[in-house]
């Protein structure tokens, strides 16, 4: 059975996101329609992309991923369907798709499907759904699309790395309320060559262990440990850590290793 994911900004309080499946189902009535998310933050594209990257891998291959954040119609904006390690990915070329990408995609084409008028400013309903069946369905990228090459480019900002010091900042807060770093298990373990080190966030607090689970401190303990995004988190077990630390989107965390 074919494997659509959808990952938007649309919430669960309109009739969007069912509009979105319904056009879906007309097009392929046997699809099975995954959510991964519809609780980004509106228009955060680094936010989606995260939660995309973290997640699609986890699929089969030929999976086809829609991505519904900032799609509103815009004669300034593609709409590229991508064949990106055995799974395609469909959405605005709005920088999203170079947060993604580890390297470059094996296919881009623009999409040249005949837009319906009537949902010229939400393609999520006409565009996007006839181009996702079509590949659900096995059918080829060049079918629905003409080739191009590179996609809009997007920078997040990226920790600082000093020989003792790496200063990263939170990019993402879970439902558990935990705190994700941009510091990646790869780059701490290349800076840190086994040395101790203390991890600084606000309201001085510190923390110089890392957890391999959250359950290796006692319940309403803060701890750190590289979760399954392979991001640096800062939690408290069984606890709201960005509450009760006052760790926001955007604040500065600091790791300082022993000479």
């Amino acid at each position: 059975m074919a494997i659509i994911t959808l990952t938007t900004d649309l919430g669960h309080k309109d009739f969007y996101q069912a509009a979105l499946k319904g056009s879906i189902l007309s097009q392929l009535a046997t699809a099975n329609i995954v959510d991964i998310s519809h609780e980004v933050s509106a228009f955060n594209i680094p936010q989606a992309a995260f939660i995309l990257k973290n997640a699609f891998y986890y699929f089969p291959k030929g999976t086809v991923h829609l991505i519904g954040i900032d799609s509103v119609f815009n004669e300034n904006t593609r709409y590229l369907a991508i064949k990106y390690r055995d799974h395609y990915f469909v959405g605005s070329d709005n920088g999203i798709f170079s947060l993604l990408f580890e390297e470059d995609p094996s296919e881009i084409v623009e999409l040249n499907i005949m837009q319906d008028l009537k949902y010229l400013h939400f393609p999520l309903s006409d565009i996007f759904p006839k181009a996702v069946s079509h590949l659900a369905k096995g059918g080829k990228l060049s079918e629905i699309g003409i080739t191009v090459s590179g996609i809009e480019e997007k920078m997040t900002i990226q920790p600082v790395i000093e020989p003792d010091i790496i200063r990263g900042s939170v990019i993402y807060i879970d439902s558990f309320q935990n705190i994700i770093t941009n510091i990646t298990k790869e780059l701490f373990t290349s800076v840190q060559q086994n040395r101790d080190f203390t991890l600084y966030f606000k309201r001085n607090e510190s923390i110089s262990q890392l957890s391999w689970h959250y359950n290796e401190v006692p319940e309403g303990e803060k701890l750190c440990l590289f979760g399954i995004s392979n991001h640096l988190e800062i939690a408290i077990n069984k606890g709201n850590a960005s509450g009760l630390l006052g760790l926001q989107l955007g604040d500065i965390v600091r790791i300082e290793f022993k000479s």
